[in-house]
């Protein structure tokens, strides 16, 4: 509240205090003594400044009398029933004064009302100009015309986007109804706005009330719902918008009430992931944390998800030196970055010196690894910079973190290490393995997590669609019968975190990546969203598999099972048998290869530590083969599913 409001709203309260007191002793008595008037002109200058204290320590000038609600109301029962125990005492301070004990029940019932409606009364003016046809009646239409508005979902969103138009009346847009698929809430009036139908029932009614626009107002509503209204929004030929998901919003991305189009990553929607609040802080703050790739897609929402928790110092390591310096100025703008020390590194992991002295100067007590080279495509064709990164790299990491006894080690890894075919994926199985092995002697409790797609992610197909759909097409895809798992940014980083306080030392946790998705599907639901037809404005053209790529990704070998943790979306893969003394021995060998950049030893090396890594190098596709990885993959998932 502004100085100025609150400046008049303590002088109401002093004449509605006053004339409460006057009243209540007037109405008891049926006149006022001078024995009565003695008294008033004693207490009221003594009373009114200790009232205004009482309010100010209950917060009664510190509310926003626009959005006044049930708390701000208790807030002034309370308030009022303080000051008048202060009231009752004050008879007892002067001799002969008439005992006025009575009229404090009156005077107290006074105060409430008086007080209690002069922060109501606003509210209720303005809810009245908003439900009221005044509204329209107020506004002027020589400017701009009428956006006649179609509302979808009659909950608590429809009823936030009819306030805040009706709350900003320079806003040309009427909203001429509702729709919602509850049975229940068919021809009910919300505010003053009428419930028509159903979604089915959309073409219908946005022909009858001519309607430009169709916002879709349901925050809560997964993928699969949202797909079935966009397609009913598109049959209408209007345009439509949404307002964010909760994820978006409970994240602090988007505001509530920012309207925008409707994007792919909608059609994908899950419920938002539950996380255990306490478990993530007892872990992360006041420590000294080091985030490696800090700059890429999961590790830079990695650094925003932990910074609330408030670690002591947040350290972004990464190569490239604009991505390290964009986080790091956002991070510097985030509003919860507190007291906690932000400390960009440029660094490579394949330097192993600088890495040890590096988590010997700042003490790190945590690590979350995502650094690693990632595209399928460009490790097939350079597999011994697979092997540096990917393996080197991480060892560095890990016998850096171990030396140092770092508390705890996560690592990021990919559904492409199960049965790999790929060079990228070969190298992250190597990295899991690597974990593995020093979680056995060590003091640090290291653990990998590993997912599929995350999308919006550099480099990944949504991006690169868009960006083909710009150009007026083709949008490429590789195979007909490509099928992805997909998970957003911040649910996989939100996820990997809460990995990190289940930990104990050696596990794969495996993140549950909901339903499969048909990449074909993706294109062209991407294609229809952007206003275009699928084979009129925008073609798709199948270009074949690539080396090292397969139809259908896997999160579990055939040997592993999975245990449940106490989050629903997280489980933990039956651990491999790893001889660390073989292992380190064909690393080495793998390393020696990499050196040489000799591409068939690294592919033979890594064959030899992962027995089923079956290189795609010739882009040869073996149906008979991928059948069978689909099939098992199907056991996985409703092995997933069961649990």
């Amino acid at each position: 509240m502004a100085p100025l409001k609150k400046i008049i709203f303590a002088l109401t309260d002093i004449v509605c205090v006053t004339f409460a007191l006057v009243a209540s002793i007037w109405l008891k008595f049926d006149s006022l003594t001078p024995a009565h008037t003695q008294y008033l002109l004693f207490v009221i200058p003594i009373l009114m400044p200790i009232g205004l204290a009482v309010f100010w320590l209950f917060g009664l000038y510190n509310r926003t009398m626009r959005f006044i609600s049930l708390p701000d109301m208790i807030a002034v029962f309370f308030a009022v029933s303080c000051f008048s125990a202060v009231k009752l005492l004050s008879i007892y301070f002067r001799e002969g004064f008439p005992s006025l004990s009575s009229v404090f029940a009156i005077d107290w019932m006074l105060c409430l009302i008086m007080l209690g409606a002069v922060r109501i009364t606003p509210r209720l003016l303005l809810s009245f100009i908003e439900i009221s046809p005044l509204r329209n009646m107020l506004f002027t239409k020589t400017d701009k015309a009428y956006k006649r508005v179609l509302v979808v979902g009659a909950g608590q969103g429809g009823e936030t986007i009819i306030r805040e138009i009706r709350r900003n009346m320079n806003l040309p847009i009427e909203v001429v109804g509702l729709v919602d698929d509850d049975p229940t809430k068919l021809n009910q009036i919300m505010l003053g706005v009428r419930v028509l139908g159903a979604t089915e029932d959309l073409s219908k009614i946005v022909a009858e009330h001519a309607v430009d626009e169709i916002i879709i107002a349901i925050p809560s509503a997964g993928g699969s719902d949202l797909r079935r209204i966009v397609q009913q929004c598109q049959n209408t030929k209007v345009r439509f918008k949404t307002l964010p998901g909760l994820q978006d919003i409970i994240s602090g991305k988007l505001a509530h009430l920012q309207l925008r189009d409707i994007a792919i990553e909608d059609l994908l929607r899950r419920a938002p992931s539950e996380i255990n609040i306490s478990e993530i802080a007892a872990y992360l703050t006041g420590k000294n944390v080091i985030i490696t790739g800090a700059g890429g897609s999961i590790g830079s929402e990695i650094c925003r998800q932990i910074l609330p928790f408030q670690p002591k110092a947040l350290l972004l390591l990464g190569h490239g030196e604009n991505s390290i310096f964009n986080i790091h100025q956002e991070l510097q703008r985030n509003p919860a970055l507190g007291n906690t020390k932000l400390i960009p590194i440029i660094t490579d992991i394949q330097d192993y010196d600088k890495l040890l002295k590096l988590f010997k100067s700042y003490k790190i007590d945590i690590v979350f690894h995502a650094a690693a080279h990632k595209h399928v495509p460009l490790m097939e064709l350079n597999p011994e910079e697979a092997v540096k990164n990917n393996v080197i790299g991480t060892k560095n990491i890990v016998e850096v973190s171990h030396l140092t006894k770092v508390e705890r080690f996560v690592m990021i890894s990919t559904d492409k290490a199960v049965n790999p075919t790929s060079v990228m994926g070969a190298s992250k199985r190597v990295a899991e393995k690597i974990l593995k092995c020093y979680a056995r002697r060590s003091s640090t409790r290291f653990v990998a997590v590993r997912f599929g797609n995350v999308l919006g992610s550099r480099g990944s197909v949504i991006p690169m669609f868009k960006q083909q759909i710009e150009n007026g097409g083709p949008v490429t895809i590789t195979h007909p019968n490509m099928i992805r798992y997909f998970m957003t940014i911040p649910e996989a980083s939100k996820l990997v975190i809460q990995a990190g306080a289940y930990g104990k030392g050696g596990e794969v946790f495996i993140l549950d990546m909901g339903e499969p998705v048909r990449i074909v599907d993706l294109a062209e639901d991407l294609i229809r969203l952007t206003g275009l037809e699928v084979g009129r404005d925008i073609e798709i053209k199948f270009t074949g598999v690539r080396p090292g790529e397969k139809l259908y990704e896997e999160l579990l070998t055939a040997s592993e099972g999975i245990t449940a943790t106490r989050n629903s979306k997280i489980f933990i893969a039956k651990p491999e048998e790893v001889n660390e003394q073989v292992l380190l021995d064909q690393i080495k060998n793998l390393v020696e290869a990499a050196h040489s950049a000799n591409a068939a030893s690294v592919i033979k090396c890594f064959k030899d530590i992962v027995p089923s890594f079956s290189p795609n190098r010739d882009m040869i596709y073996n149906k008979d083969k991928q059948e069978r990885a689909t099939s098992e993959a199907d056991v996985v998932k409703l092995r997933v599913l069961s649990n």
